[in-house]
């Protein structure tokens, strides 16, 4: 299996994403994307033995020596005038945001 990203398939991508690629910027990243496809067709190449359990974080963590999980508290964050002034736009408590530009795909 020697799968890899054509030229019109990631012009099609970054077309999607609303990226801008100077040429050789779009050959190198186009490149590095179809050096990881390869690195990862080369694992999935490893015969690996039914007995090994698959497992969510390739490193299996027992209930026995896992950290238990730390609760979820909301706390108030004690400077909030200092984390405001760092914000562009702040207007009675909200934070503004620019509109994002978006195409409606077909």
């Amino acid at each position: 299996m020697t799968q890899q990203i054509d030229p019109e398939t990631f012009a099609h991508l970054v077309d999607l994403a609303s990226f801008e690629f100077e040429p050789e910027q779009a050959d190198y990243l186009r490149q590095q994307l179809n050096n990881q496809l390869k690195a990862i067709q080369e694992l999935t190449s490893i015969p690996l033995d039914d007995s090994v359990p698959i497992s969510l974080h390739g490193v299996p963590y027992p209930v026995e020596i896992s950290q238990p999980l730390r609760q979820d508290v909301p706390a108030v964050f004690a400077d909030r005038d200092a984390l405001t002034a760092q914000m562009p736009q702040f207007e009675d408590g909200y934070v503004i945001v620019p509109d994002i530009p978006h195409q409606t795909l077909e």
